[in-house]
């Protein structure tokens, strides 16, 4: 039996439905309050059986800060897939993204020793990696150091990390992954897929910092190859960065922009316009009662350029990666079917 915590996100839908697809038997832990629909959207994107797949699913209802009832979901599960975070890039999460990112992980740790899972697969971040001071590639041996400029949400990968390789120390044979900025279709209105409307409403603005892009397939495709029994032991308690290339997000824009068939962004938002932007943006909150629509750290490290080497996932097990306009392509089509199609009828 296998176990996915954070299946209503965008990696645990898609790994959802990998997985079943393939066969698996399947639990996958969800809070009372998450929403299941979009599992069952994200499947139909893939597949016109999504009632058959959807319903080979076994829905947990938990929380990975209670222990106790990890102990049971666990019972019979030999593979666990830790893709359960919360992502926020408000101050004033700072502290429960922490407390529910570390705690929660080091909890599925405990339990999975506890219960002896033998194979277990951690969603981390190239959040959770540090940079390099000449502008060279960043790998996974690259150090992380601790700033007060890093994020929470750094803060909270980095640290739900030690919890996976505290748990390799005592015992628990892992896979970490940590991967870039990840492209798919889900819920338009959070995460990276808001990246498509907010283009398809008219963003004007860009910036020039570099990061890395992957697909939520490539990553999903991935987890399952290093997951694979016949090919664990070979790369069981190492990380690999999951990065399918890296662009500017000028280039990713534009290449957003051409696929929904709207106007480029065309004013270039320098830090100095950032800085004033959330600023802006933290004085309007205070007015509305609403938290900011972006804040410092939303918009921390978006002119730096930063690149990231995917290549040691090929290098080990030949993984291939789609190419990014591919992706953005296939993306865009999604998005457009479910903004214009809905329109017409």
């Amino acid at each position: 039996m296998i176990l996915v915590t954070g299946g209503t996100g965008l990696v645990g839908a898609h790994l959802l439905y990998e997985l079943t697809s393939s066969g698996n038997r399947v639990k996958a832990l969800r809070r009372q309050q998450s929403n299941i629909d979009w599992v069952r959207k994200i499947f139909s994107y893939y597949t016109d059986q999504t009632d058959i797949l959807f319903s080979q699913i076994e829905w947990v209802e938990g929380d990975i800060l209670d222990y106790l009832s990890l102990e049971e979901t666990l019972k019979g599960v030999t593979s666990i897939y830790h893709c359960a975070a919360i992502v926020s890039f408000h101050g004033d999460d700072r502290d429960m993204m922490l407390n529910n990112n570390v705690k929660g992980t080091g909890n599925l740790i405990d339990a999975a020793l506890h219960n002896g899972v033998s194979r277990f697969c951690h969603v981390s971040s190239i959040a959770a990696l540090g940079k390099t001071q000449d502008g060279s590639e960043i790998t996974e041996d690259t150090y992380w150091t601790p700033s007060k400029r890093k994020s929470g949400y750094s803060l909270s990968k980095f640290f739900s990390e030690m919890e996976v390789w505290r748990g390799i120390e005592e015992g628990l044979d892992a896979v970490i992954v940590n991967p870039s900025i990840i492209m798919g279709p889900g819920n338009w209105e959070i995460g990276s897929p808001k990246l498509f409307q907010s283009i398809w409403k008219g963003l004007k603005y860009y910036t020039k910092g570099i990061a890395g892009f992957v697909d939520v397939r490539d990553v999903v495709k991935a987890m399952i190859l290093l997951m694979d029994e016949q090919r664990f032991g070979d790369v069981k308690n190492q990380r690999f960065i999951l990065n399918a290339g890296n662009l500017s997000y000028q280039d990713f824009f534009n290449k957003i922009a051409d696929g929904l068939n709207k106007p480029r962004p065309r004013n270039f938002a320098s830090d100095i316009k950032l800085h004033i932007a959330w600023r802006m943006a933290k004085a309007g909150s205070l007015f509305t009662g609403k938290p900011p629509v972006i804040t410092r750290e939303t918009l921390s490290g978006t002119n730096q350029k930063n690149h990231y080497s995917g290549e040691k996932i090929t290098r080990t097990i030949g993984f291939e990666y789609q190419s990014l306009d591919s992706s953005i392509t296939d993306i865009a089509e999604l998005f457009l079917n479910d903004m214009v199609l809905p329109q017409r009828k």
